[in-house]
């Protein structure tokens, strides 16, 4: 077999992922692991549950990875691990399988930034991204805006004050009785329903480029039970549900594109890269192809195997970092924030 290949790993959340890739872009396996049946009951993820789960799970989905892609650990050329940012716990085991393999088959390591990985994984469906890129990261832990100048060159320009978009709606699926994730659930819940039956708030919107859905979820709850949760929860009928769902997708919705049009006039970009679980949305999709601005972009949405969590874009970054030269060693830490170099 021809060509470098790397080996992923992604543990910094609740999907225990590995896979193998050669010269950056061509994906030989993508292995992912969900947990969403161990935390449906919680309605969001239990740190403990899922740290729990990776470790019977990485080893296992590692050698399925290698099975599928055809290789051989004899034929690695490295093994990119997520280090930062995500759940302490989740990241140590993903760390400690990679950190072990790397000694066992003396090949380097590298620790990968988790949410760069996600904006890598636009390089990797399309090589020739015209520079410089605005990127969307949006899941469940996640919302931010980069500036993008070249491959694993980003600046942070626009992040959630509070919740993430993921975030606001599994909380939102929670309030209403919908399953979880909550992304899905409201997507498919808002289906028919009137977006404008119920003006929810926009927070922050004409102000900068940070984000904030927390008073989104509070409008929410209050609209149902009253600004002082004096009134129980109402028995609702479908209609009311899809409206009230297809509002508060809306609203989220409408809060993502406001922030990037301003942001590409600001940074004067050429192309739009979303990527994260949040941009599996539908609204969300179809918004930006109907925006005035954003639609005069390019705009690359990875497939959405490589938007949600996996091991693909870690792999993909990982190789960048490698032929940089960015080599780590077992003193790799883990961190729960992205912000500094672990």
């Amino acid at each position: 077999m021809s060509g470098e290949l790397v080996l992923g790993i992604e543990s910094s959340c609740d999907e225990t992922a590995a896979s193998v890739v050669r010269d950056e872009t061509q994906i030989l396996s993508n292995v992912i692991h969900s947990q969403i049946e161990l935390h449906r009951a919680y309605a969001g993820v239990v740190p403990e549950i899922a740290s729990r789960s990776h470790t019977t799970r990485v080893l296992p989905i590692v050698e399925t990875a290698l099975q599928e892609a055809g290789a051989t650990p004899d034929q690695l050329a490295a093994i990119a691990v997520t280090n930062r940012p995500g759940m302490i716990g989740c990241l140590l085991i993903g760390m400690t399988a990679a950190k072990s393999l790397s000694w066992l088959y003396g090949v380097p390591l590298i620790g990968v930034n988790h949410i760069l990985a996600h904006i890598h994984a636009a390089f990797m469906t399309t090589p020739d991204l015209p520079l410089p890129c605005l990127s969307l990261v949006a899941s469940g832990g996640h919302t931010a805006l980069y500036h993008v100048t070249a491959p694993g060159i980003a600046e942070c320009v626009g992040r959630t004050r509070d919740d993430a978009a993921g975030e606001a709606f599994d909380k939102g699926a929670a309030i209403l009785g919908l399953s979880y994730p909550g992304g899905p659930a409201i997507e498919e819940a808002a289906r028919g329903g009137n977006a404008t039956a119920v003006a929810f708030p926009r927070p922050l919107l004409h102000k900068d480029l940070d984000f904030s859905f927390s008073g989104v979820k509070t409008a929410l709850l209050y609209h149902l039970r009253g600004s002082g949760l004096e009134r129980e929860m109402p028995e609702l009928s479908d209609s009311e549900v899809a409206d009230l769902a297809a509002s508060y997708q809306d609203a989220i919705v409408d809060c993502l594109v406001t922030k990037l049009r301003r942001a590409v006039t600001q940074y004067s970009s050429k192309s739009l890269a979303i990527g994260g679980g949040v941009a599996c949305n539908t609204r969300l999709r179809e918004a930006i192809a109907n925006d005035p601005v954003l639609s005069e972009l390019q705009h690359t949405f990875p497939p959405l195997s490589l938007c949600t969590d996996n091991a693909a874009m870690v792999a993909g970054l990982g190789t960048l970092a490698f032929r940089n030269g960015q080599i780590d060693d077992l003193s790799l830490d883990a961190a729960a924030t992205s912000r500094a170099r672990a």
